[in-house]
């Protein structure tokens, strides 16, 4: 699938919302887009693992972990399932860790910074349920598309 954000502004302005928190890329594959799957969580990756080791079907999960930096949600061995599963990308509203190995996978990686340490294990949160940030509401089934320039969301597939 080829495409630019900017040229998807440029072309569906009003259907699209255009996320303004600032991700870091960390995954090989620049430009991602799929249809948005999601989890709620804070500091807890196993609802991460659990989504991310099923079928992917060229989606795209979106994790809302509130913004918090205190440990990381994904590494290189769920992120590393996610490619086995045919995931499109997975964008974090939180931490990643393994960073140096989340640059070889071909998958769309994009979090907001990454940190050592282990999240918990306890499957608190929530799955498929609409989250928010960066000004973008995230509803399961909706379609983003993510290049260098940023995250768009539409409500159908635009291209």
């Amino acid at each position: 699938m080829e495409f630019a954000t900017a040229d998807l502004i440029d072309d569906f302005d009003a259907e699209l919302a255009s996320c303004e928190t600032q991700f870091r890329q960390y995954g090989a594959r620049a430009v991602f887009a799929g249809p948005i799957a999601t989890i709620r969580c804070h500091r807890d990756n196993a609802l991460v693992k659990k989504v991310l080791n099923g079928p992917g079907e060229g989606r795209v999960l979106v994790v809302d972990g509130g913004g918090s930096l205190a440990s990381a949600l994904m590494g290189d061995l769920i992120a590393a399932a996610a490619v086995e599963q045919g995931w499109a990308g997975v964008v974090i509203n939180g931490a990643v860790r393994d960073v140096a190995t989340l640059r070889t996978l071909d998958l769309g990686i994009k979090a907001l910074g990454s940190n050592p340490r282990k999240s918990a294990k306890a499957g608190d949160g929530d799955t498929d349920v609409p989250v928010t940030f960066g000004g973008v509401d995230f509803a399961p089934g909706a379609w983003l598309y993510s290049d260098e320039d940023g995250i768009v969301v539409a409500s159908r597939r635009l291209h």
